[in-house]
């Protein structure tokens, strides 16, 4: 590079999914550079599903490098970097080293993966204790968070118990993988280890915190008071606000390993979806943007759309939602209470559907030889479907077909594991039209159960008027205007479909004190695309509010079944 050259100041963000590892470098407009993946490995028996710390440090490390080059940045220019990661449990001795959480022995694997359903029995446990501090994860602990895990590794592997000198959420050991700072985010140990963030509600976020939202006769009760022990050392002795700068930055061996310069501030880390939270929330149009407004910002949910769906909202007083997980205080962004939403499966429903149709192949096919996605092929077809069957409007193809989308159960805001998925009106049909309504059906039961949850949320308090909506599905412009149609909002597409990358990039430019505040940053750093509205067609919002209550009748009706065939059981 030109030494003459005045010189760019650039983030970087890391994001660690379930399968690869993903860097990504922005500019001080929020811009994306350059972006690289690499891919992890996982091991998956059953209900048990693993991963390697050591694995994933060396895929971080060639991401991190890789997506440096695509952009041709020197190490000088990224002054602050952040992590993101899936809500996974790491498991390292007194020396970093892992610790095995596998009933295989194997050492490498140290990672309970965030989707293992080990723990299933030990979190119905914890939920009978009937804690009062359950009334801040939705009423009830999901065998997915770290208090059923930690639980069961207890019981079942009593040398792994003992050896373990810190259990961390993978975004949190990543940042102190980097650094040797032992602190831990607001968002993990609030959203997925029941720490009450709210102890802290009188501290700004630029000061160092001690761990004093742990309550240690919850961990007493459940059976695992010795996590209590030298003021929490194992599960978190300090916590800060997301962005925070953590200790002196990157450590020589890290910097080393990751092709950056020592010192390199790093900002306290965030859960991925989380992060994409941070990424879109204030992309917002400039004819719509009121600076001055601080409530402006409680009046979105950001839809984090991909495998399965989060949706995201804060407020700036404590809203207890049932069903709902949260509020969580300073989780997302310090100072306000987030209620998190959710949809178990979208993005793989979708796929399934497709799938396990006998036009499914067909399908495949055809989109390949066009080079276009499977959806993208469906998409044009239905619109020459609605000029064959001269309908109203696109939407009104499916009068007869109903889906209730909770195949892998419903997390919000029924919170209920055991419904199943419903589809009403099938015929003898294997074409590939039948496919692509029932493809339609099954993003409008998506979309109704969007509409549900942001029902449910302002009707406890939220006033959410606006969508924001960022991942794989936020791509698909069908999938895109039914929700906006079925829910009345306007959706708002993020100008960087990298919204995960750019949150933990976020976090870097905060930790650089580029930025006072985290909210300041995304103000800053987010940029609204294009924006999607509902309909203005009466006839068309008459259409959805019908299918909503068929939607609606469609659980009712399964709790009907459910109990009608308890009392012949019985």
């Amino acid at each position: 590079m030109d030494s003459s050259e005045p010189q760019r100041s650039v983030f970087l963000g890391v994001d660690v999914g379930t399968g690869s590892a993903r860097a990504g470098i922005f500019d001080e407009n929020g811009k994306l550079l350059g972006s690289a993946s690499s891919p992890i490995q996982i091991w998956k028996e059953g209900d048990c599903i693993e991963q390697s710390s050591t694995d994933i440090w060396h895929a971080v490390c060639a991401a991190v490098k890789s997506a440096c080059s695509v952009a041709t940045v020197a190490p000088e220019e990224v002054i602050g970097l952040g992590f993101a990661a899936t809500c996974s449990l790491v498991a390292v001795d007194a020396d970093g080293s892992p610790v095995t959480v596998s009933w295989s022995g194997d050492a490498r694997r140290n990672i309970i993966v965030w989707m293992d359903h080990r723990a299933v029995n030990q979190a119905e446990r914890i939920n009978s204790s009937k804690s009062p501090i359950l009334q801040y994860c939705g009423g009830a602990l999901s065998p997915e968070m770290q208090a059923p895990k930690l639980l069961w590794v207890k019981e079942n592997l009593k040398e792994s118990w003992s050896m373990v000198c810190r259990w961390m959420d993978l975004s949190d050991w990543l940042a102190y993988r980097a650094t040797a700072n032992d602190t831990r985010s607001l968002c993990t140990t609030v959203c997925k280890w029941t720490y009450l963030g709210h102890a802290h509600l009188d501290l700004s976020e630029s000061q160092d915190m001690e761990a004093c939202g742990w309550d240690d006769d919850f961990w007493e009760e459940i059976g695992l008071g010795d996590l209590v022990e030298g003021h929490h050392s194992k599960i978190g002795r300090g916590v800060a606000f997301p962005g925070h700068p953590l200790g002196s930055g990157l450590t020589p061996a890290a910097s080393m390993e990751l092709g950056l310069l020592a010192g390199t501030p790093v900002g306290t880390s965030l859960i991925d979806a989380h992060a994409g939270g941070v990424g879109v929330m204030e992309s917002i149009p400039d004819s719509d943007s009121n600076s001055e407004d601080e409530d402006a910002i409680t009046h979105r949910m950001v839809l984090v759309c991909g495998t399965s769906t989060c949706h995201m909202a804060v407020s700036k007083n404590k809203l207890l939602v049932p069903g709902v997980w949260g509020p969580f205080w300073s989780a997302m962004v310090p100072e306000y209470w987030l209620t998190e939403g959710g949809q178990s499966a979208t993005g793989a429903l979708l796929d399934y559907i497709v799938e396990s149709h006998l036009a499914g192949p067909l399908v495949a096919n055809r989109a390949a030889s066009q080079s276009i996605s499977v959806y993208e092929y469906m998409n044009k077809l239905l619109a020459s479907m609605v000029q064959d069957q001269n309908a109203p409007f696109l939407s009104a193809l499916t009068e007869d077909l109903h889906v209730l989308p909770d195949f892998h159960g419903n997390r919000s805001p029924i919170a209920d594991p055991k419904s199943k998925g419903t589809i009403c009106g099938l015929t003898l049909d294997t074409s590939e039209k039948s496919l692509t309504l029932l493809y339609l059906a099954t993003v409008q039961g998506i979309a109704y159960g969007t509409r549900h949850i942001v029902e449910h949320c302002n009707s406890h308090g939220h006033k959410i008027n606006t969508l924001l909506a960022c991942g794989g599905l936020a791509k698909n412009a069908l999938y895109i205007q039914e929700h906006a149609d079925i829910t009345g909002c306007p959706i708002i597409l993020p100008r960087e479909n990298e919204s995960v990358l750019l949150g933990a990039a976020i976090l870097g430019a905060v930790a650089s004190n580029k930025y006072a505040t985290l909210h300041s940053a995304m103000k800053a750093l987010n940029a609204a695309g294009r924006v999607i509205y509902p309909s203005k067609d009466p006839k068309v919002k008459k259409y959805h509010d019908s299918k909503y209550k068929i939607f609606r009748s469609l659980y009712e009706q399964q709790l009907s079944h459910r109990s009608i065939m308890a009392q012949a059981l019985s």
